[in-house]
């Protein structure tokens, strides 16, 4: 099961460092309770192993000009993998897609979007987006407000069901 090979040691400098991914490693070793070497050891290794996969800052879209969130579900005419695929590999080549997911159901992906602007996401849609091989459809809605954007993985529930099934 994922997440049963960290001891409780390494859940908690993945937790620490969820909620503040600035703090020294002397600070955290603080926090977890044990020595600055081998917390540098286990954050090196949680890093190797794929557990941490980057550290960002969280800058805020709007304050920086982007004014505009859009999340597009996308249909494809063909789901082959390799078609699959060869979207995956274009939306990593357009900016304003920060997301994208593959879905089960009627829609097949789902991508986030932020634009400077209304007219900058138009643009995307109508000639990259919806002109782009393999898409069959695109319906769209505008965020309005966002209620919660919380990264990161509710570590308090992790750690309850490790205690159920121990």
């Amino acid at each position: 099961m994922p997440g049963t090979k960290l001891d409780e040691i390494d859940r908690t400098i993945l937790a620490e460092l969820q909620a503040d991914g600035r703090m020294t490693n002397v600070e955290l070793a603080k926090r977890v309770g044990i020595s600055a070497p081998p917390c540098l050891r286990r954050v090196r290794t949680l890093e190797e192993q794929g557990y941490i996969r980057g550290y960002y800052a969280n800058v805020d879209a709007r304050e920086l000009g982007f004014e505009v969130q859009v999340f597009a579900m996308v249909g494809l005419q063909s789901q082959a993998e390799a078609d699959l695929s060869a979207f995956e590999d274009r939306c990593q080549n357009w900016p304003l897609v920060r997301e994208c997911h593959m879905l089960n159901g009627e829609v097949d992906f789902i991508l986030k979007c932020v634009a400077p602007d209304l007219r900058s996401f138009q643009r995307f849609l109508t000639e990259e987006l919806t002109s782009a091989p393999n898409v069959a459809s695109v319906k769209t809605s505008l965020v309005i407000r966002g209620a919660k954007d919380e990264p990161g993985v509710p570590f308090d529930v992790l750690e309850e069901r490790l205690a159920r099934e121990a």
